[in-house]
């Protein structure tokens, strides 16, 4: 800020302060009444009149109150223009980002330890850990619930990871990967290519042949050209039986259960025709990865007790 701005600020807010201090004064009646007197203002409003008496005192002593906490705040804090306050333990003036800077690095010294602890074991250790999970559950209500869900089973476009569907794999290490790093699902569009037709086709072939779900009655759709449309493009990622590929998040196309756009014929077809796009954004910079270990701990934890297994 320029000396111009920062003397004008400085003169405007304490000239503001000076004159509501007079004002208070100014208005004040003289206390030449000991006792609330039945003279009024002279004016009525609706019927209603103004008696003439002087403030309470301690409403008086209120608003000089609220002066002196301004006189304070103004001189440890930043509001004077360029003025950076008087606030002890803060190197150059006191900011919010510098506040929030101090509250974190004083939680990183309490908890940092309890943290490290976790880090340093196998995340199957602590998977099973009861005081682990608790602090897992409320980071997870913190930063996950939003996408995920508070129950974690997810929405569309969003993975339900309560169940044993891992589309970027169900090991220990892709878990807390997928958190960590963050992950970038990509279905390209294929009605350019193959053409309304073929968007057909295929969605009935992956549906009732790989999936294994049923299709209208009065269906006109060519499962075989939708084989061959599937081998011919879609084979290098989702794989020959459509098991998928954990390597390139490319779904399992015989479990729809893991399918987080959905799973009817309509909704196929339009992840068919218009594809996808879904990221998973990085915590390391926001966590780091002790808090991560944990956090993965607890999504471990979340799907172990299911007996099925597929793709997420």
């Amino acid at each position: 800020m320029s000396t111009f701005w920062s003397w004008y600020i400085t003169l405007l807010t304490v000239g503001t302060l000076l004159a509501l201090f007079w004002l208070i004064f100014a208005t004040r009646k003289s206390e030449v009444h000991k006792n609330p007197t039945e003279q009024t203002m002279g004016h009525s409003f609706d019927g209603i009149e103004e008696y003439d008496n002087p403030l309470p005192k301690w409403w008086f002593m209120l608003f000089i109150g609220t002066i002196i906490f301004s006189i304070g705040y103004l001189v440890l804090y930043p509001g004077l223009g360029n003025w950076k306050g008087l606030l002890p333990g803060y190197e150059g003036g006191w900011t919010q980002e510098k506040q929030w800077e101090r509250e974190v690095a004083k939680a990183d010294e309490a908890y940092g330890p309890i943290f490290a602890k976790y880090a340093a074991m196998p995340l199957e250790e602590v998977a099973k850990d009861e005081q682990a999970l608790k602090m897992g559950g409320r980071m997870f209500a913190t930063y996950c619930s939003v996408c995920h869900g508070s129950d974690a089973k997810g929405a569309v476009g969003f993975p339900n990871l309560a169940d044993n569907h891992w589309r970027w794999g169900s090991a220990p290490s892709d878990i807390k990967t997928s958190i960590l790093n963050g992950r970038m699902g990509v279905m390209p569009a294929w009605a350019a290519v193959i053409g309304e037709e073929g968007v057909q086709d295929i969605a009935a072939y992956v549906r009732k042949d790989l999936a294994g779900l049923p299709l209208p009655a009065d269906n006109s759709y060519n499962q075989e050209k939708g084989a061959a449309i599937y081998a011919a493009n879609c084979l290098a990622c989702h794989g020959a039986e459509g098991k998928g590929m954990a390597i390139l998040g490319a779904p399992d196309l015989t479990s729809p259960a893991g399918w987080i756009y959905g799973s009817s014929l309509v909704q196929l077809q339009q992840t068919i025709r218009h594809g996808r796009n879904g990221q998973m954004p990085a915590q390391d910079q926001y966590l780091g990865n002790d808090k991560v270990h944990l956090l993965a701990a607890y999504v471990m934890s979340l799907s172990q007790s299911k007996s099925d297994s597929a793709t997420k």
